[in-house]
């Protein structure tokens, strides 16, 4: 072949090569992966279910001492089921007196507040909208995650609404403090980013499954740094029928009142010092004693509760904690020290005081 020839040819072969390769790369962009569909289709399924939450509180005009509603902040809520209740974070309606919902249609329905718990930053919330206006999601089962799961955050973060954020499962079983000094157990924690407003919207699996609700973050700055925190769905399916019920978690009694934390330290033990045994309750039928008066008129440290059904108890937190995972009705073994031996004791809780 001449030189000439064979350069046309060479020239001719690359350039088709090229024209492949640009041809393969714009079509290659018309097709989505499998988990960019996941991801869509999780997304369309779920947002309507989704809810932009609006707190507002009343000031006075210091002028005119009239009363103005003043935004006081927002987050995101959950559509729980289609008698317009609306699941959210305890602290997005901490304090407000006018709460607002806004759907996916836009359309915003006035809300009253049902039931809440601080103490595992939820709260429950109810609007008068029609059943056609309230999506749902299915509930997933949080004890099936494993580290490294996929897992979608949507919210209203700095007002932004409908936002998807997508992530991982980083961690489970971690521990955060509710805004009222509770520890809140058997966390989830995600790299999905969570900003301010994301609080109380979903934390949704590949399946399109409520697996969790977005709670806190951990950041020095106040917003992301991939390190997000959601209440599990099966804590979650657990209080929300009490709040819806009652109002308000129900917690079965021992029937103690609970000394000063120190007392137990001075005396070298890590647990709850009973102050004092309420006439009548489980704790007085089980023989526990608090604090008494010595013949010298000096005081008697009373029993110190370190254990309940082998559940260690070295604080009040712990207590309380423990204590919500029972019943009333329920027996339990109660394993105290008392003038520096360890005893144990059954007893059966009691209802809750109204």
């Amino acid at each position: 072949m001449p030189i000439q020839s064979h350069f046309r040819f060479s020239f001719t072969l690359i350039a088709l090569c090229i024209g492949s390769l640009l041809i393969s790369s714009n079509t290659s962009a018309n097709f989505a992966t499998d988990d960019e569909t996941n991801t869509i289709e999780v997304f369309q399924s779920a947002s309507p279910a989704v809810v932009y939450v609006t707190n507002k509180t009343l000031v006075r005009d210091r002028y005119s001492l009239n009363l103005h509603a003043i935004p006081r902040g927002s987050g995101t809520g959950v559509i729980w089921n289609d008698k317009g209740y609306i699941l959210t974070n305890y602290h997005v309606i901490e304090g407000a007196r006018q709460i607002t919902i806004t759907l996916q249609d836009q359309t915003s329905w006035p809300a009253e507040v049902v039931g809440a718990a601080p103490s595992k930053d939820l709260a429950v919330v109810r609007i008068k909208a029609p059943i056609n206006q309230l999506n749902t999601l299915p509930l997933g089962d949080s004890n099936a995650l494993t580290v490294g799961h996929k897992v979608m955050a949507i919210g209203n973060p700095f007002g932004l609404d409908t936002t998807l954020t997508v992530g991982v499962v980083s961690a489970l079983g971690r521990e955060i403090e509710s805004s009222n000094q509770r520890t809140i157990r058997n966390v989830i924690q995600t790299d999905a980013a969570i900003n301010p407003g994301n609080s109380g919207g979903p934390l949704i699996n590949s399946s399109g499954e409520l697996i969790g609700i977005n709670t806190a973050i951990y950041s020095p700055s106040g917003t992301s740094a991939g390190i997000g925190f959601a209440i599990p769905i099966n804590t979650i399916k657990k209080i929300v029928p009490i709040l819806i019920e009652h109002g308000r978690l129900l917690r079965p009694r021992l029937g103690i009142e609970v000394a000063p934390a120190h007392w137990a330290l001075q005396a070298g033990v890590k647990g709850v010092p009973v102050l004092r045994v309420a006439q009548n309750s489980p704790a007085e039928e089980a023989g526990l004693i608090g604090v008494q008066e010595t013949r010298r008129g000096g005081v008697s440290l009373g029993d110190i509760i370190i254990a309940i059904n082998e559940h260690v108890i070295e604080n009040y937190d712990d207590l309380l904690s423990t204590i919500e995972t029972y019943k009333a009705g329920d027996r339990v073994t109660i394993e105290y020290v008392r003038d520096g031996g360890t005893e144990k004791a059954k007893l059966t809780l009691a209802p809750p005081l109204d």
